[in-house]
Protein backbone atom coordinates (compact mmCIF):
# COMPACT_ATOMS: atom_id res chain seq x y z
CA UNK A 1 0.00 0.00 0.00
CA UNK A 2 1.01 3.85 -0.75
CA UNK A 3 2.61 5.19 2.27
CA UNK A 4 -0.56 8.16 1.63
CA UNK A 5 -2.85 7.55 4.47
CA UNK A 6 -3.50 11.23 4.35
CA UNK A 7 -3.34 12.03 0.28
CA UNK A 8 -6.68 14.11 1.22
CA UNK A 9 -5.92 15.40 3.74
CA UNK A 10 -2.75 17.08 2.67
CA UNK A 11 -4.27 17.78 -0.69
CA UNK A 12 -6.96 19.67 0.89
CA UNK A 13 -5.02 21.84 3.15
CA UNK A 14 -2.30 22.45 0.06
CA UNK A 15 -5.24 23.90 -2.08
CA UNK A 16 -6.90 25.86 0.91
CA UNK A 17 -3.38 27.68 1.55
CA UNK A 18 -2.76 28.58 -1.91
CA UNK A 19 -6.04 29.75 -2.30
CA UNK A 20 -5.77 31.71 1.13
CA UNK A 21 -8.92 29.97 2.66
CA UNK A 22 -10.44 26.78 3.57
CA UNK A 23 -11.67 25.16 0.92
CA UNK A 24 -13.35 21.78 1.83
CA UNK A 25 -13.21 19.62 -0.75
CA UNK A 26 -16.28 19.08 -3.23
CA UNK A 27 -17.91 16.07 -4.81
CA UNK A 28 -15.73 16.89 -8.21
CA UNK A 29 -13.00 17.76 -5.74
CA UNK A 30 -12.89 14.13 -4.35
CA UNK A 31 -13.83 12.29 -7.31
CA UNK A 32 -10.65 13.99 -8.52
CA UNK A 33 -8.29 13.07 -6.20
CA UNK A 34 -9.82 9.47 -6.16
CA UNK A 35 -8.56 9.43 -9.52
CA UNK A 36 -5.48 10.23 -8.82
CA UNK A 37 -4.66 8.43 -6.00
CA UNK A 38 -6.12 5.41 -7.66
CA UNK A 39 -4.05 6.02 -10.69
CA UNK A 40 -0.71 5.71 -8.23
CA UNK A 41 -0.11 9.47 -8.39
CA UNK A 42 2.53 10.69 -5.34
CA UNK A 43 1.28 13.12 -3.22
CA UNK A 44 4.28 15.03 -3.95
CA UNK A 45 3.17 15.44 -7.69
CA UNK A 46 -0.39 16.56 -6.72
CA UNK A 47 0.87 19.29 -4.62
CA UNK A 48 3.49 20.26 -6.74
CA UNK A 49 0.81 20.47 -9.07
CA UNK A 50 -1.42 22.67 -7.07
CA UNK A 51 1.65 24.85 -6.99
CA UNK A 52 2.35 25.10 -10.19
CA UNK A 53 -1.25 25.99 -10.87
CA UNK A 54 -1.71 28.56 -8.87
CA UNK A 55 1.79 29.98 -9.64
CA UNK A 56 1.04 30.53 -13.47
CA UNK A 57 -3.08 31.94 -12.20
CA UNK A 58 -1.07 34.53 -9.77
CA UNK A 59 1.42 35.59 -12.39
CA UNK A 60 -1.55 36.42 -14.57
CA UNK A 61 -3.01 40.01 -15.20
CA UNK A 62 -5.77 41.20 -12.97
CA UNK A 63 -8.01 41.83 -15.80
CA UNK A 64 -7.27 37.84 -16.90
CA UNK A 65 -8.21 36.88 -13.62
CA UNK A 66 -12.16 36.31 -14.37
CA UNK A 67 -12.95 33.23 -12.86
CA UNK A 68 -11.41 32.41 -9.48
CA UNK A 69 -9.91 29.09 -8.74
CA UNK A 70 -12.82 27.41 -6.70
CA UNK A 71 -11.67 23.91 -8.07
CA UNK A 72 -8.84 21.04 -7.79
CA UNK A 73 -10.01 20.89 -11.83
CA UNK A 74 -8.26 24.29 -12.34
CA UNK A 75 -5.15 22.01 -11.33
CA UNK A 76 -5.34 18.44 -13.19
CA UNK A 77 -3.30 19.43 -16.14
CA UNK A 78 -0.10 20.24 -14.18
CA UNK A 79 -0.39 17.35 -11.58
CA UNK A 80 -0.26 15.15 -14.51
CA UNK A 81 2.94 17.01 -15.61
CA UNK A 82 4.04 16.81 -12.55
CA UNK A 83 3.72 13.53 -12.20
CA UNK A 84 5.18 13.08 -15.56
CA UNK A 85 8.12 15.08 -14.69
CA UNK A 86 9.28 12.87 -11.55
CA UNK A 87 8.81 9.51 -13.57
CA UNK A 88 10.94 10.69 -15.92
CA UNK A 89 13.33 11.67 -13.46
CA UNK A 90 12.91 8.87 -11.40
CA UNK A 91 12.29 10.71 -8.19
CA UNK A 92 9.35 8.34 -6.83
CA UNK A 93 7.37 9.71 -4.06
CA UNK A 94 9.85 9.75 -1.66
CA UNK A 95 14.00 10.13 -1.56
CA UNK A 96 15.48 7.10 0.22
CA UNK A 97 17.02 9.02 3.03
CA UNK A 98 13.83 9.68 3.88
CA UNK A 99 11.59 7.70 7.23
CA UNK A 100 8.40 6.01 6.36
CA UNK A 101 5.45 7.88 7.88
CA UNK A 102 3.57 6.47 11.17
CA UNK A 103 0.38 5.42 9.55
CA UNK A 104 -0.94 4.70 12.79
CA UNK A 105 -2.97 1.87 11.38
CA UNK A 106 -2.35 -1.11 14.56
CA UNK A 107 -4.20 -3.70 14.07
CA UNK A 108 -7.76 -2.73 16.35
CA UNK A 109 -7.98 0.34 14.54
CA UNK A 110 -8.20 -1.29 11.20
CA UNK A 111 -10.63 -3.82 12.77
CA UNK A 112 -12.65 -1.10 14.44
CA UNK A 113 -12.91 1.34 11.35
CA UNK A 114 -13.65 -2.16 9.10
CA UNK A 115 -16.56 -2.90 11.48
CA UNK A 116 -18.30 0.54 11.96
CA UNK A 117 -18.34 0.28 7.96
CA UNK A 118 -19.86 -2.84 7.94
CA UNK A 119 -22.60 -1.42 10.88
CA UNK A 120 -23.34 1.57 8.01
CA UNK A 121 -23.64 -0.68 5.11
CA UNK A 122 -26.32 -3.16 7.20
CA UNK A 123 -28.32 0.06 7.28
CA UNK A 124 -27.97 1.36 3.72
CA UNK A 125 -30.77 1.92 1.56
CA UNK A 126 -30.62 0.06 -1.71
CA UNK A 127 -33.56 -1.54 -3.67
CA UNK A 128 -34.14 -5.04 -3.39
CA UNK A 129 -32.10 -6.29 -6.58
CA UNK A 130 -29.02 -5.37 -4.51
CA UNK A 131 -29.71 -6.38 -1.20
CA UNK A 132 -27.98 -9.76 -1.42
CA UNK A 133 -24.48 -8.24 -2.74
CA UNK A 134 -25.07 -6.05 0.34
CA UNK A 135 -25.81 -8.40 2.69
CA UNK A 136 -22.49 -10.37 1.41
CA UNK A 137 -20.28 -7.29 1.93
CA UNK A 138 -21.66 -6.90 5.44
CA UNK A 139 -20.49 -10.22 6.53
CA UNK A 140 -16.73 -10.01 4.38
CA UNK A 141 -16.18 -6.93 6.39
CA UNK A 142 -16.95 -8.76 9.40
CA UNK A 143 -14.97 -11.58 8.57
CA UNK A 144 -12.07 -9.30 7.31
CA UNK A 145 -12.25 -7.54 11.13
CA UNK A 146 -12.02 -10.48 12.99
CA UNK A 147 -9.02 -11.84 11.00
CA UNK A 148 -7.31 -8.53 11.21
CA UNK A 149 -7.41 -8.90 15.34
CA UNK A 150 -6.31 -12.14 15.05
CA UNK A 151 -3.34 -11.13 13.39
CA UNK A 152 -4.28 -13.21 10.24
CA UNK A 153 -4.73 -10.81 7.67
CA UNK A 154 -2.19 -7.79 6.72
CA UNK A 155 -3.49 -4.44 5.92
CA UNK A 156 -2.77 -4.92 2.35
CA UNK A 157 -4.36 -7.90 2.02
CA UNK A 158 -7.55 -6.18 3.91
CA UNK A 159 -7.48 -2.94 1.39
CA UNK A 160 -7.55 -5.44 -1.33
CA UNK A 161 -10.55 -7.37 -0.37
CA UNK A 162 -12.12 -4.18 0.60
CA UNK A 163 -11.73 -2.52 -2.65
CA UNK A 164 -13.22 -5.54 -4.41
CA UNK A 165 -16.26 -5.41 -2.18
CA UNK A 166 -16.61 -1.72 -2.52
CA UNK A 167 -16.09 -2.50 -6.14
CA UNK A 168 -19.50 -4.88 -6.29
CA UNK A 169 -21.51 -2.52 -4.27
CA UNK A 170 -21.41 -0.08 -6.47
CA UNK A 171 -21.72 -1.99 -9.54
CA UNK A 172 -24.65 -3.74 -7.97
CA UNK A 173 -26.27 -0.46 -6.30
CA UNK A 174 -25.38 1.38 -9.68
CA UNK A 175 -27.78 -1.26 -11.89
CA UNK A 176 -30.04 -0.48 -9.28
CA UNK A 177 -30.47 2.90 -9.41
CA UNK A 178 -33.09 4.35 -11.69
CA UNK A 179 -32.17 5.91 -15.19
CA UNK A 180 -33.77 9.60 -14.33
CA UNK A 181 -31.30 9.58 -10.88
CA UNK A 182 -28.19 8.89 -12.92
CA UNK A 183 -29.05 10.82 -15.33
CA UNK A 184 -29.39 13.99 -12.82
CA UNK A 185 -26.07 13.02 -11.56
CA UNK A 186 -24.66 13.00 -14.83
CA UNK A 187 -25.71 16.19 -15.32
CA UNK A 188 -24.77 17.72 -12.47
CA UNK A 189 -21.15 15.92 -12.97
CA UNK A 190 -21.18 18.07 -16.58
CA UNK A 191 -22.04 21.18 -14.78
CA UNK A 192 -19.30 20.92 -12.44
CA UNK A 193 -16.19 19.55 -14.65
CA UNK A 194 -17.45 22.40 -17.24
CA UNK A 195 -15.57 25.36 -16.29
CA UNK A 196 -12.51 22.97 -16.47
CA UNK A 197 -12.88 20.89 -19.80
CA UNK A 198 -9.82 22.92 -21.24
CA UNK A 199 -7.28 21.73 -19.01
CA UNK A 200 -8.56 18.42 -19.43
CA UNK A 201 -8.70 15.47 -22.08
CA UNK A 202 -11.55 13.41 -23.21
CA UNK A 203 -10.49 10.74 -21.43
CA UNK A 204 -10.04 12.62 -17.97
CA UNK A 205 -13.48 14.18 -17.95
CA UNK A 206 -15.23 10.94 -18.63
CA UNK A 207 -13.33 9.45 -16.01
CA UNK A 208 -14.00 12.44 -13.32
CA UNK A 209 -17.62 12.39 -14.46
CA UNK A 210 -18.08 8.20 -13.94
CA UNK A 211 -16.18 8.37 -10.34
CA UNK A 212 -18.29 12.04 -9.09
CA UNK A 213 -21.77 9.48 -9.86
CA UNK A 214 -20.42 6.80 -7.89
CA UNK A 215 -19.57 9.21 -4.61
CA UNK A 216 -23.23 10.57 -5.44
CA UNK A 217 -24.96 7.15 -5.36
CA UNK A 218 -22.80 6.13 -2.52
CA UNK A 219 -23.62 9.02 -0.57
CA UNK A 220 -27.64 8.71 -1.42
CA UNK A 221 -27.50 5.20 -0.30
CA UNK A 222 -25.67 5.77 2.73
CA UNK A 223 -23.07 3.12 2.07
CA UNK A 224 -19.41 4.12 3.46
CA UNK A 225 -16.12 4.67 1.10
CA UNK A 226 -14.80 1.02 2.65
CA UNK A 227 -11.09 1.68 1.22
CA UNK A 228 -8.33 2.06 4.57
CA UNK A 229 -7.63 5.59 2.55
CA UNK A 230 -10.88 6.95 4.44
CA UNK A 231 -9.47 6.07 7.78
CA UNK A 232 -9.12 9.41 9.53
Amino acid sequence: MQNYFNYFTEIEERFSQRKGMIHMLSTLDWALVEIWKDAGIPLEAVLRGIDTAFDHWEKRPERHKVRKVNSLAFCAQEVLTAAQEMALASVGAASANSQPRDTGFDSERVAAYIDANAHEVANATVAQSAQPVLAEAVAACREIAQQVRAGLCTNEDAEQRLTVLEEKLTAATMAATPSDRLLAWRSEAEREVAPYKRKMQAAQIAQLTQQFMHKRMLESSGIPRLSLFYLS
